[in-house]
């Protein structure tokens, strides 16, 4: 089964609000096993809203409408739903009887225009609302189902779960997974699962890209919640297998969690050096809680000075050449190992930008983006050098996830 989701309002148009009520019913929905095949947003323009609401219905077996029903002249949902059905409005004497007695049992005058919430297209049904005026709308366009409810989130949400999901039929089941990759783009991604992601499958696959962080999203659907979860698992598996080390977690994993457990099992600590990510690496690693059990401590060295006198990074080494060096970040590490004691140190040290970096072609070339990661562990120091694009923020957090990223493949020679 599946349904289309209408916002309605200029304050979602214009982005002075942001749409939750969507995203919510979706959520919802998918529980049930409805799949949401689209969101629109609409302005309050009754001719518009008239023009998607019937879209909608015919390419979907359900409508959920949020929004448009409060007592002013540009509040245009019933009326635009009216014209969609080819009804007139008439009053509901309950919900009018209804809204009265709230502004009774609050002590307020209620404006005339209020009643205009008790109007709904003849034939429909209105539903009650709990917790304000206006009361919601069920009617049908054809073997559609259609559901109007309140825009405040509140009124919505306790309007959903009382009067509209009861309603709602059995559609089959659907199952969700979401892996996550890191080390490659989302194009190179993309080709390696291309088949799987055709938009005629079942299960349905596709991806999201955020902070260098790749989302892969997998939905079956079928009769029964066996065969649902079997149909996911069986691509969530083909996936892993295509990506082999790139995916790193599923759910709600994220790449530090997935290496502090990995660290946590095997009775091992970690210390960071960072000189351009100020820090970051060392905040990330202790998101998740129980971190003090795996995370000694780290040393923000941004200035050379202090590189030389925390990290012990010999000046020399520095003066030759240069802070955003091989040799720097292979001492970094090694330093922040020895001074905290720890199994394994991670170092960073770059040029994040906008400025600080020297023109490309020069013999001596240190461009903006460059970012050596140092990785110092029991064996052996490595390190690796990187040329990061975009703006600063996004060369920090790029750094800090690549260097993490680098501790995770080593722990799964452990």
């Amino acid at each position: 089964m599946q349904a289309v989701i209408i916002a309605i309002g200029d304050e979602l148009i214009g982005g002075a609000s942001v749409d939750t009520n969507s995203a919510y019913l979706s959520r919802c929905l998918a529980e049930r096993g409805i799949v949401t095949a689209s969101h629109v947003t609409v302005g309050d323009d009754a001719g518009r809203i008239t023009e998607v609401i019937a879209r909608a219905a015919a390419e979907a077996e359900l409508v959920i409408i949020t929004g448009g029903l409060g007592p002013t002249l540009d509040d245009l949902t019933r009326q635009a739903l009216a014209s969609a059905m080819g009804v007139e409005l008439i009053e509901d004497a309950r919900s009018a009887k209804r809204i009265a007695a709230f502004f009774d049992r609050i002590d307020r005058a209620m404006n005339p225009s209020n009643l205009r919430q008790a109007m709904i297209p003849a034939g429909a049904e209105a539903l009650d609302n709990d917790y304000g005026t206006a009361p919601g709308i069920a009617a049908s366009l054809g073997q559609v189902k259609v559901f109007v409810l309140p825009g405040p989130p509140n009124e919505m949400t306790e309007m959903f779960e009382r009067k509209v999901a009861p309603r709602l039929p059995a559609a089959g089941a659907l199952a969700r997974r979401i892996l996550h990759a890191f080390g490659s783009g989302e194009s190179d991604i993309g080709e390696r699962i291309a088949d799987l992601m055709a938009r005629d499958a079942n299960p349905k696959v596709g991806t999201t890209a955020k902070g260098g962080i790749i989302s892969i999203r997998i939905v079956a659907t079928s009769q029964t919640p066996a065969d649902a979860d079997a149909a996911a698992d069986k691509t969530a598996n083909e996936i892993r297998h295509r990506l082999g080390e790139l995916i790193f977690g599923q759910g709600d994993q994220t790449l530090e969690s997935v290496v502090g457990e990995g660290l946590k099992s095997g009775g091992m600590t970690l210390a960071t050096a960072e000189s351009c990510t100020g820090g970051m690496i060392g905040r990330m690693m202790t998101e998740t809680p129980g971190s003090s059990g795996y995370f000694l401590g780290g040393v923000v060295a941004y200035a050379n000075s202090a590189k030389t006198a925390m990290l012990n990074v010999p000046a020399e080494i520095i003066k030759t050449h240069g802070a955003v060096s091989e040799q720097v970040a292979d001492a970094m590490a090694r330093g922040a190992r020895e001074k905290l004691g720890a199994d394994f140190a991670l170092s960073v040290t770059g040029i994040a930008g906008p400025d600080g970096g020297s023109p490309m072609g020069q013999a001596d070339e240190k461009p903006v983006g460059l970012v050596y990661i140092a990785l110092a562990g029991p064996d052996s120091t490595k390190v690796h050098r990187h040329i990061f694009s975009g703006a600063r923020d996004i060369v920090r957090r790029r750094a800090a996830l690549t260097a993490i990223n680098y501790l995770r493949l080593v722990l799964m020679e452990y």
